[in-house]
């Protein structure tokens, strides 16, 4: 009863779920099947093997029959389908129907299910199909009630395009202006490209050529012509690209940093404010009052009750540890203000680890107290042996660097081989586990402070990365269907050892003596979905195609809004958030949660790095050890840190907060 649904509340509280549901006792028993784990994960299993169909249907990296692709599709369609259901009888019904994320998805589902059908209708009778349907794949994986995370990024996106416009808008004009000097400047001196065709001399090329020298990707071919001809027509060069390169660009970049900041912190405003409603419902759910007119307060009976429900798998010595955070003067209960701090305190990094005698202790006592055995572990203990052996991996590398096939270098890998292990027999062998020990280099990275700052900022944004990681294929997987039905076909692959005259020009007649088919790209091509990312992540980087030779002027379109989308909106968007994380972790100090934690883990002498016998008193948790990282274990904890000192911690208003549900970027004023 009471505990089930102030489980809930503090789960939703801890992962920032936001949905409003009924609060009955077999609603929120569905609820909490809704959220199980491995209900999650089977959502996700079905995401995966909906976007993977694109590798078996036409045009295939490995073709199956249409009815076992449509046979998985419809398989996938159904579970979400009944995904969806499950959710509607959970939620309140007016906010079900206004939520877009859940009209999105049921959107694409009945699409999914009517291109399904046509298309099938139509190959069973030998008429040519087109699977447009396959666009819309991705957005399940951005709507589905988990993916939160992709959907604040999309958010992102959304709120910076207004100021990314008009800056846009302005780089244009400024190629514009630039395009027309050119065509005034070199179009009437016939000077000629390298494969002999005119320089400059129609606009529409020349727009589209100095759009792409944006991306360096045709830099210095573009102004060769010119400069072959005089040295001074560099400076128009020059200026046009510090200009629209190096200003514009970095324009860009502040722009989304900044609108990214402002509207950032609005959202963690109130998402911290439906994190704190959520916990003063659960505690409502359990408070009871000390003496008469006393202040309301939950037992730690009570508390550990919950904890139990909501982290089944948390030892009992973290759970141990966490009350007595929260209930520092030993009362044996907490008020509100204690209690709300239980999700975040719940984010916080500690592991629990079994402090066990080593192995030698335990079965030879006397051989691992002996003189000798305490003289080893001093000096491997000691911080000299730590450095010389931080040189021999050095020295080591160095010589793997070197060419081994002389005889010096060869007899020094194999005599710093014996340093480690001995034994090995074999070339191969020995480069596996040279490579392998290349790796211990990190060892040494670590052992310099600034430099194991950073690494350890990197790892703690990692689940950021992955969150764009994220936003990247969906990116990606849009472009690639688009670019299949534009493409396929167009550009053919040989084999190295392939006698086909079309080796070479790529299949394509239209590429014969093109720069694409000298610099053998046939490889680039629209023929799968993985030959598609391939050449997608190309432009990311940037290389040019040369698909507009074998189609219509027009391609350049699909290759310009790509690079806009891509690299302009998307890579910005993640290097503003890169930026703001890593100050966050690099500069701002702990949390007061974080350092009252730290501080009870060396109160009670349970950190890692004590060697002293654990106090008695506290007979739940000896025998362990806790070990404990600083950050926070989600994306959401990192976003609270970045406006920590603008969130106000009195704020524990129990009304419900304005716009609990955050709008949706699919159907809103998009």
């Amino acid at each position: 009863g009471k505990f089930d649904l102030a489980t809930v509340y503090v789960s939703d509280a801890q992962y920032n779920r936001n949905s409003v549901f009924d609060t009955s006792p077999q609603t929120v028993r569905l609820y909490l099947l809704y959220n199980h784990w491995f209900m999650q994960t089977l959502v996700y299993v079905f995401i995966i093997v909906n976007l993977a169909l694109a590798l078996f249907e036409d045009p295939a990296v490995v073709p199956l029959p249409i009815w076992v692709t449509s046979t998985t599709e419809i398989i996938c369609l159904s579970a979400f389908t009944v995904r969806m259901i499950h959710y509607a009888k959970i939620i309140l019904k007016d906010k079900f129907w206004k939520d877009p994320k859940n009209i999105c998805i049921i959107v694409v589902v009945t699409l999914s299910f009517i291109d399904l059908t046509i298309y099938g209708a139509l190959k069973s009778t030998g008429y040519f199909a087109i699977r447009w349907s396959r666009v819309l794949r991705p957005l399940l994986l951005v709507n589905v009630t988990e993916g939160r995370q992709l959907r604040r990024a999309f958010r992102s996106i959304r709120n910076a395009l207004p100021q990314i416009a008009y800056v846009f808008l302005l780089f244009m004009f400024s190629v514009l202006v630039f395009s027309l000097v050119a065509l005034k400047l070199f179009g009437k001196r016939g000077l000629l490209t390298i494969d002999g065709s005119p320089y400059f001399t129609d606009y529409v090329d020349i727009v589209f050529d100095l759009y792409v020298l944006v991306t360096t990707a045709n830099s210095p071919d573009v102004m060769m012509p010119a400069y072959n001809y005089s040295d001074s027509f560099t400076i128009f060069f020059i200026l046009y690209i510090v200009i629209n390169i190096y200003i514009f660009m970095s324009f860009f970049l502040a722009v989304v940093y900044s609108n990214y900041k402002k509207h950032l912190k609005e959202e963690v405003r109130q998402l911290v404010k439906a994190r704190r409603f959520k916990m003063c419902r659960a505690f409502s759910l359990l408070q009871e009052a000390r003496g008469e007119g006393g202040e309301p307060v939950v037992t730690q009976a009570k508390w550990n009750h919950l904890v139990k429900l909501v982290k089944p798998n948390i030892s009992i010595a973290h759970r141990e540890l966490l009350w007595s955070v929260l209930d520092d003067q030993n009362k044996g209960h907490i008020g509100k203000f204690a209690f709300v701090q239980l999700a975040d305190l719940l984010s916080i990094q500690v592991i629990t680890v079994k402090s066990q005698p080593h192995p030698i202790h335990i079965c030879f006592p006397s051989m691992y107290n002996s003189p000798v055995s305490r003289f080893i572990r001093y000096v491997v203990h000691h911080r000299m042996f730590v450095h010389v052996y931080d040189l021999i991996i050095l020295v080591n590398a160095v010589f793997i660097g070197l060419d081994e096939e002389n005889p010096v270098v060869s007899n020094a890998e194999w005599g710093d081989l014996v340093l480690y292990a001995g034994g090995y027999t074999g070339r191969q062998i020995l480069d596996i586990v040279f490579i392998l020990r290349v790796l211990r280099l990190i060892r040494l990275v670590d052992t310099i402070k600034r430099f194991r700052a950073i690494i350890n900022t990197l790892i703690k944004i990692g689940p950021t990365i992955l969150t764009f990681g994220q936003l990247i294929v969906v990116v990606y997987y849009i472009f690639a269907m688009v670019g299949m039905e534009l493409f396929k076909g167009k550009v053919q692959f040989f084999e190295p050892n392939s006698t086909s005259p079309d080796q070479e020009y790529c299949g394509n007649p239209l590429l014969k003596g093109t720069t694409f088919a000298k610099l053998n790209y046939c490889k680039n091509n629209f023929n799968n979905v993985v030959s598609s990312f391939i050449v997608l992540l190309e432009l990311t980087v940037v290389n040019q195609c040369g698909f507009t030779a074998v189609t219509h002027i027009s391609a350049r379109i699909f290759f310009i809004l790509f690079h806009i989308v891509v690299v302009i909106i998307i890579i910005n968007i993640f290097v503003a958030f890169i930026l703001e994380a890593f100050l966050v972790e690099y500069t701002v100090d702990k949390s007061d949660l974080q350092t009252s934690l730290e501080k009870k883990i060396e109160e009670l002498e349970l950190n890692v790095q004590q060697y002293v016998p654990f106090r008695p008193a506290i007979k739940s948790i000896e025998g362990l050890r806790l070990l404990y990282f600083p950050g926070s274990r989600t994306v959401d904890g990192l976003l609270q840190r970045m406006f920590d000192t603008e969130i106000h911690p009195e704020d524990f208003e129990e009304e419900e907060p304005e716009n609990i549900n955050f709008s949706n970027p699919v159907f809103d004023s998009v």
